[in-house]
């Protein structure tokens, strides 16, 4: 199916790369027009550029009110509406709790969690206004599934979107408003793989029930269906896509 997102204007917080370029890629192929915010601006601009005419780039810094708050307004003034808001952007630095720094925990919440609520709170005003609006955010299998050692700060913040999403979504539907969460599995990108070599890459593989890593259009497939007048009935929840992976009850 193609062209469920015709005539709308979607946000996308972090699609310059990795999961979040799948994400833009799908949007615009099902006639959403987006507005990718990132910060880093050479690549945001070459997403731009492949997609010239039905994306811009927008620079700006998720964790800061000021910038989401001018992102919004931004987008209301060039194209009049906000349809759809889907937050990618988010980081996974690596610590052992008793070595966690206090300064790496408050900025992994701040990106991956307090990033996305000031991105609500932003485009909630207008979703209001036209009394219609779709909420997807990317959350993980860990966090509010599994977990691993040094990812105490990315569990909590990727736990926490889930409540951030349940709560959104009740404010949310006396206003045709809805909010989802997205949680993939091991998706495999440029990052990860430079990041975790070939042999890791392959160990990842062999975890998942399916036999493989998602691909970013993949995640992109699941928001874009979110996003889309078929899903106007789901609110609230969350969308496993791991391949299968959290299924098995022990690694034999």
């Amino acid at each position: 199916m193609s062209g469920r997102l015709e005539g709308k204007t979607a946000i996308v917080l972090g699609g310059s790369r990795g999961i979040g370029e799948g994400v833009v890629a799908v949007l615009v192929r099902e006639g959403a027009y987006v507005v990718n915010c990132d910060l880093n601006q050479e690549l945001g601009e070459a997403v731009a550029k492949r997609h010239a005419g039905a994306c811009e780039f927008y620079r700006g810094d998720v964790a800061r009110r000021a910038d989401m708050q001018a992102l919004a307004a931004h987008v209301l003034k060039q194209r009049g509406r906000i349809d759809i808001l889907c937050q990618v952007a988010g980081i996974y630095p690596n610590h052992l709790i008793e070595d966690l720094p206090e300064e790496e925990w408050d900025r992994v919440l701040a990106v991956n969690l307090k990033g996305p609520f000031l991105a609500i709170q932003a485009c909630f005003p207008s979703m209001k206004k036209n009394r219609n609006g779709r909420i997807v955010l990317t959350g993980s299998i860990t966090g509010p599934h599994v977990t691993w050692p040094e990812h105490a700060h990315y569990s909590a913040s990727k736990a926490g979107l889930v409540g951030l999403a349940r709560a959104t979504a009740l404010e949310g539907a006396p206003f045709g408003i809805t909010c989802n969460v997205v949680e993939p599995g091991n998706v495999e990108t440029a990052n990860l793989r430079r990041e975790r070599g070939p042999d890791h890459m392959a160990a990842m593989a062999r975890a998942v029930p399916l036999g493989r890593l998602a691909l970013p259009e993949e995640i992109g497939e699941a928001m874009a269906f979110l996003a889309s007048d078929a899903a106007s009935y789901i609110t609230g929840t969350t969308l496993v896509l791991d391949g299968g992976q959290i299924l098995p009850e022990a690694r034999l």
